[in-house]
């Protein structure tokens, strides 16, 4: 980096990996796309979109661009394919690079400690320039990683077809996390505190439901959603999470919804009416419990792990009157007596 302010033209160029030297006509020229096209995987990336005569695009852009196009010439993807992959790769990487920015960000304002902000942003720069190509190869490996787990949940839910599971809608368990009284805990904490409650609460269950064996679907601040592929695993992430948050002193409770049943899987995400009825079952849990749907008690009622009890039925909005079941950890019987073993 040069001495003196930083330059943002400079420091975008250190980022992108290569230098702005290409306008928007040009780009759709020696890629081979058409311009509309250029535009709709532009918007689908979620890039502001460009005069035609800025000086805006790089030759990693163009090959980008190039790839896309080869990739539909050989029938991979057809168009609205290639839209719907650019648009699910734009939105998880916008998410990954605020927070890679805001977390370099955090730790330099405290090793600087109320430096002037060409200092921060130059620390930023200095960073990304030495150790960018070691960032790289991370973010290709975790996706890797979860691209063969995906894979591997994919195939399961094929080879279950033949069971009976409706085409398309594999049978799963869902669950909400939710966590209690968020709207006031958000009034009465600063920011910074409410930042730290959210990001421990989400990184909490994260771990909980990566070391259980399920999927971290999505968070929502003071949600998490979450899938298991068998009831048990589903079980074992729900009791777990409202175990640990409720341990957990100075963040609020959190109250667990879990259905098991046909689901959408799409764009990474998940859809259907058990996972509606999931959220509306965190709607009647109490702080720190569990309540999961029918057809999720039916399956864990004869484990001896687990406890199912059936409270009142309730309406619930869009789904009418649904039958609530409390799951809780099965505890060991009490030994008769006074305790005291015989020969003691």
């Amino acid at each position: 980096m040069a001495a003196g302010s930083p330059d943002p033209k400079e420091i975008e160029e250190l980022l992108l990996g290569g230098e702005l030297r290409y306008t928007r006509v040009d780009a759709v020229r020696l890629s081979g796309v058409t311009r509309e096209f250029s535009g709709r995987l532009w918007r689908a990336f979620g890039y502001p979109s460009m005069p035609d005569e800025a000086v805006a695009y790089t030759e990693g852009d163009v090959a980008a661009l190039d790839r896309i196009r080869r990739l539909m010439d050989e029938g991979v993807l057809d168009e609205d394919g290639v839209i719907r992959l650019v648009r699910a790769f734009g939105q998880t990487m916008t998410r990954l690079a605020e927070w890679q920015v805001n977390l370099l960000r955090g730790m330099i304002d405290r090793d600087l400690n109320d430096q002037p902000f060409p200092d921060a942003v130059e620390a930023i720069a200095s960073i990304a320039e030495k150790h960018i190509g070691e960032f790289e190869p991370l973010v290709v490996h975790a996706w890797r990683r979860q691209l063969a787990a995906a894979g591997t949940r994919a195939m399961a839910a094929a080879a279950t077809r033949e069971n009976g599971d409706p085409a398309g809608r594999p049978m799963t368990t869902v669950g909400f996390a939710d966590m209690v009284s968020f709207t006031q805990v958000s009034r009465e904490l600063e920011e910074i505190e409410l930042a730290r409650v959210v990001e421990w609460f989400e990184e909490t269950a994260a771990d909980i439901i990566a070391s259980c064996g399920g999927r971290l679907v999505k968070t929502l601040g003071d949600e998490v959603l979450f899938s298991a592929e068998t009831p048990e695993i589903g079980a074992e992430i729900a009791l777990t999470v409202a175990a640990a948050i409720q341990d957990e002193t100075e963040v609020p409770d959190v109250r667990v919804g879990v259905a098991h049943g046909p689901v959408l899987p799409l764009m990474g995400d998940v859809f259907g009416t058990t996972v509606n009825l999931a959220a509306r079952l965190t709607s009647l849990a109490r702080p720190g419990s569990v309540v999961i749907d029918t057809e999720l008690a039916a399956r864990l009622e004869d484990d001896p792990a687990y406890e199912v009890t059936r409270i009142v039925r309730r309406p619930v909005r869009g789904l009418g009157i649904i039958q609530p079941y409390v799951l809780r950890r099965r505890t060991a019987p009490k030994p008769a007596g006074n305790g005291v073993t015989p020969g003691s």
